[in-house]
């Protein structure tokens, strides 16, 4: 059987040193790799998952699961147990005869990961094979069951976020022996009814269900196994260059690239038009917005083997660790705080008018921040843009100086239900950085960001949480303001996949603070046929 390892303790913090956390047992899980056949190791796996259900059951506590603890807000904590699950990172290709009848996707493209599985882990497994995840976040430490949890985004203008490539889900719902569910969509089925059964799971097709599911904030269950779907390895040409912000804001605001006053002239077609960019990235220092933008420029190339090494190149852009001093002197010096991100700006942007070029895990490479960091960001429809960067950075001089650098990236919308990248094109609107103690002089994190939330609700731009990141994740009606009736679509789907006991045994405080803990009895329509569908043959 896999391998657990038992902690009785009194906290747990995340990778960023967000808390720390109340923790009373902590499980670290590992596949029994005596077993040499993978579907068994993987089956074992969830059958051990399942007898710690039921003895947290037992025991009348609740049991969430967690991978590299990459959140900044507190949605993979739970205060009874927590089960580590990072070391589970089982691989597999997709085989013909695995394939549903009606699937519109190909064996060669689909593979198949166990939960704790990295980002990177995947990118280095499907580079082996000539294939590629179509989109990524900018770090690669999450695992992939955190990561679609969560609404990873990546910053793909036409590919969308690192969920919109998951295909297939297995969730352990329950201790018992129907307990563990095959979830796909029914108008995109993946692979077919016997691939379920090998993976000791009852497959449930169905749309609403699925796109709850995504992005379920380990709501839904334990996701224990994702079903990916890859293209063929392709490379990425990264510019960096300095655009006037009228300019940039304008392509931002209209994702116009073809009648942009800004071109590169390496990426325009003889006909005068121009390659549409793969990724689109502004940097902004918000106490010199007056500046020239530092803007990352990136597009998609076929692949040739014959690339120079960009990791050099790339190790240099990332976010470093900023030292802990620099928090503390911010708190004390508020004056000061906009010449020390000035001075920091080489840390934190890339360095202009450099070109280079490689893979998708190349050019999003390992991240160095494992220092306390702060980070928030707001998805916003891109026709906003320019009107709700203006607020934020009058928000950000007016109630702070705050020791943190701005960016705007823009994705493609998600089809997952409670995804924070629900406009046709959300401009990611993001502020990272050193936290900080709140005194006299300083505004707090929260409170500023709560001006943050109140000045877009005033001014009619449309707003969702990044889910990962930090927030006021209690201010007033915050859901429904993000949501409107999805958050109430999500609780039914919820609602038809779990009783009411494991509805709250994979229930936490974050869910309880942002009103997403509801458990809904009576289901009609679409919901109630979701039921209908979990509860045959279960």
């Amino acid at each position: 059987m896999a391998n657990i390892k038992i902690t009785h303790t009194t906290q747990w913090d995340n990778f960023h040193f967000n808390g720390p956390f109340p923790l009373k047992t902590h499980y670290d899980i590992d596949t029994n790799r005596n077993i040499r056949t993978l579907i068994n190791r993987f089956n074992d796996s969830a059958a051990e998952i399942q007898k710690l259900i039921q003895d947290s059951l037992d025991c009348n506590e609740r049991l969430r699961a967690y991978g590299s603890a990459w959140s900044l807000s507190n949605v993979a904590q739970q205060g009874d147990r927590m089960l580590y699950n990072a070391r589970l990172n089982i691989q597999q290709e997709i085989k013909d005869e695995q394939l549903h009848e009606l699937t519109p996707h190909l064996s060669e493209n689909l593979f198949f990961f166990q939960c704790g599985t990295t980002v990177k882990e995947i990118t280095e497994y499907l580079f082996d094979k000539g294939k590629s995840l179509k989109a990524c976040g900018a770090s690669n430490g999450q695992t992939i069951a955190g990561a679609i949890s969560t609404g990873v985004h990546g910053a793909s203008i036409n590919e969308g976020s690192i969920q919109d490539c998951v295909v297939g889900l297995q969730i352990i719902i329950g201790p018992g022996p129907g307990d563990i569910v095959y979830l796909e969509r029914e108008t995109e089925p993946a692979l077919n009814d016997e691939f379920a059964v090998s993976i000791n799971a009852r497959p449930i097709r169905h749309d609403g269900l699925f796109n709850a599911a995504l992005v379920g904030l380990g709501a839904f269950g334990i996701i224990h196994g994702v079903v990916l779907e890859a293209e063929d390895l392709y490379l990425l040409k990264r510019y960096v260059k300095k655009i006037k912000p009228s300019e940039a804001l304008e392509i931002a605001a209209s994702m116009d690239f073809d009648n942009a006053a800004f071109r590169i002239l390496e990426e325009t077609n003889p006909d005068g038009t121009v390659t549409i960019p793969y990724h689109y990235k502004l940097y902004i220092n918000p106490y010199k917005a007056t500046e020239d933008f530092v803007t990352e420029i990136i597009y998609k190339k076929p692949y040739r083997s014959d690339y120079p090494d960009p990791v050099p190149f790339v190790k240099k852009a990332i976010f470093k660790d900023i030292p802990t001093w620099v928090s503390n002197f911010a708190a004390k010096h508020k004056k000061l705080i906009p010449k020390i991100l000035d001075a920091l700006k080489s840390e934190a942007f890339p360095e202009v008018d450099e070109t280079i070029e490689g893979t998708l895990g190349e050019i999003f490479w390992d991240t160095s921040q494992s220092s306390a960091a702060f980070g928030c960001a707001f998805g916003i429809d891109n026709k906003d843009s320019t009107k709700a960067l203006k607020l934020f950075i009058e928000l950000m001089n007016e109630k702070g100086p705050i020791p943190g650098i701005l960016s705007m990236r823009f994705v493609k919308q998600s089809a997952a239900t409670l995804a924070f990248t629900k406009f046709p094109v959300t401009c990611v609107l993001e502020v990272d950085g050193i936290p900080w103690k709140a005194n006299q002089d300083m505004i707090s994190l929260d409170d500023f960001l709560t001006e943050v939330i109140k000045s877009f609700t005033a001014n009619h731009i449309g707003f969702a949480l990044h889910w990962g990141k930090n927030a006021p994740w209690g201010f007033p009606g915050l859901i429904d303001t993000m949501f409107g009736d999805k958050d109430d679509e999500w609780k039914d789907m919820r609602s038809a996949l779990l009783t009411k006991q494991m509805a709250d045994m994979f229930s936490n405080d974050f869910l309880n603070t942002i009103k997403l803990a509801d458990y809904r009895t009576q289901l009609t329509g679409d919901a109630l046929a979701a039921r209908t569908l979990v509860t045959a043959n279960g």
